[in-house]
């Protein structure tokens, strides 16, 4: 059974800024959640059937796989991702709003690799509000380095 974790963040900048720094793999390390650095990135980046392999900081997920399956420049991309522990569907999206703002919606759905009986409660109760938390600081790191960039 796929969960899902979204959370959505307004800054003052443009698309076009906040792509060039969304998909810079050397800007990374700067503001995604527990980044380590990247193992193998296709030349093809950001674009469909891209694929990325990163590995985490000590402690973290470990090596986390990442194939594109849609792109459209201007409003976001879906990738497939995959780690040691769950495999599922990210997600970002770029909207600009009305007020001159740009709004950034950040999303993973996911399921979990293994578990036994108990894994939908440890899902609900532990997983999910670290996943959540996870985009969470991503995407307010993302916001620091962005306002930094103007």
């Amino acid at each position: 059974m796929a969960r899902r974790v979204a959370v959505e963040r307004s800054f003052i900048a443009t698309v076009t800024a906040a792509e060039a720094l969304w998909y810079d793999p050397e800007r990374w390390a700067s503001w995604i959640d527990g980044f380590g650095h990247v193992a193998r990135l296709s030349e093809q980046w950001p674009e469909v059937g891209a694929t990325l392999a990163w590995d985490s900081l000590p402690g973290g997920r470990g090596r986390v796989v990442e194939r594109v399956e849609a792109y459209t420049p201007g409003r976001g991309q879906r990738l497939r991702v995959e780690d040691e522990r769950l495999e599922g569907l990210q997600q970002v999206g770029f909207a600009d709003e009305p007020d001159g703002c740009l709004r950034v919606g950040f999303s993973l759905e996911y399921s979990l690799k293994q578990g036994g009986p108990l894994r939908p409660l440890v899902d609900f109760f532990f997983i999910k509000r670290a996943l959540t938390d996870s985009l969470t600081r991503t995407l307010v790191r993302f916001g620091i380095e962005l306002q930094s960039d103007l």
